[in-house]
């Protein structure tokens, strides 16, 4: 019996995740947006393409909530994208009436599902789907260290001429410009990637990690990222269909670990069927830990900004 996973919001990000677990055949797809069209022509769309693919899963596009009914998995991409100049932050208010909408709605129909949440900025959203679907903490978790760590690694790759698959390294923290690479633990081949790259570069190369969607949205300028980021969504999705308990960096619900508390922020997890199963506490260099924790801060600033609207 195939997994059911609602995606809501049929622009990029969810309708390309929505396309990538539906080629992958292991789930049926209920997708759902406000505009009247959109999700029915893409879902439908995607589902003629299951002959060529290989895939017999099934896809339905919506404009309201009845058929999510019953959800193993919500991923919630709906809310207004960034444009050039403009910051994560900036979408604060109005995708937060967004994200509260769409979780009152898949809270009441899928009240035992596993809710992933993409919508910038991403921990503070977790946050207020955290408060408005009064699941607990271990079923709300956000997509964003999965992203932010694969563009390191992706840069770290290009820079030594190497396989992906043989860099490994963590973001953590707020996904934003208070993010964390760790340099610390990243390893190329098992050896630490400051063998190999001088701090000067490597320092570089950190940053453009943290400005690595602020660099895509200054080159397409009508949007942002969502092939990474539907990979990367795809990628949870899958450890909690298959209970893979993969380690993977996502924002997640933290009370006490690395010094903070009763707040969402990047960390490593061990994600299975029952969602955020075990947060891993990695032994931080201290300027590390010391930035993790100034991240922790400027997240606890959006989610004080929504308490007061």
């Amino acid at each position: 019996m195939r997994a059911k996973v609602t995606v809501v919001g049929a622009g990029n990000v969810g309708a390309t995740a929505a396309q990538r677990i539906f080629d992958a055949g292991y789930a049926d797809i209920v997708l759902v947006d406000i505009v009247d069209g959109l999700p029915q022509g893409k879902a439908l769309d995607i589902l003629e393409s299951g002959p060529v693919v290989g895939s017999d899963a099934n896809i339905i596009g919506t404009n309201s909530y009845e058929e999510t009914g019953g959800s193993d998995i919500v991923v919630v991409t709906s809310g207004i994208a960034r444009k050039p100049g403009m910051s994560r932050d900036d979408l604060l208010l109005t995708n937060m009436k967004i994200v509260s909408s769409v979780i009152g709605e898949v809270a009441k129909h899928s009240p035992d599902a596993v809710l992933i949440v993409v919508t910038n900025p991403l921990d503070a959203m977790a946050q207020q789907a955290l408060k408005v679907s009064g699941f607990p903490p271990e079923r709300v978790v956000g997509m964003a260290g999965i992203l932010d760590t694969a563009r390191f690694r992706a840069f770290l790759a290009e820079e030594l001429n190497v396989s992906v698959n043989v860099v490994q390294a963590y973001v953590l923290g707020g996904h934003g410009d208070t993010m964390v690479p760790t340099v610390g633990p990243t390893t190329v081949g098992g050896v630490p990637v400051a063998k190999f790259i001088p701090e000067p570069r490597l320092s570089e190369i950190v940053q453009r990690a943290r400005d690595g969607g602020a660099e895509i949205v200054g080159l397409l300028k009508t949007g942002s990222a969502y092939y990474a980021p539907s990979a990367s969504i795809v990628q949870m999705v899958e450890s909690i269909v298959f209970d893979r308990k993969q380690i993977l960096p996502c924002t997640a619900y933290l009370t006490g670990q690395y010094g903070i508390d009763g707040l969402y922020v990047g960390v490593p997890v061990k994600l299975g069927a029952a969602g955020v199963e075990e947060i891993i506490e990695f032994d931080l260099a201290a300027g590390e830990l010391a930035a993790l924790r100034k991240s922790a801060d400027a997240v606890r600033e959006l989610v004080d900004v929504m308490s007061n609207a």
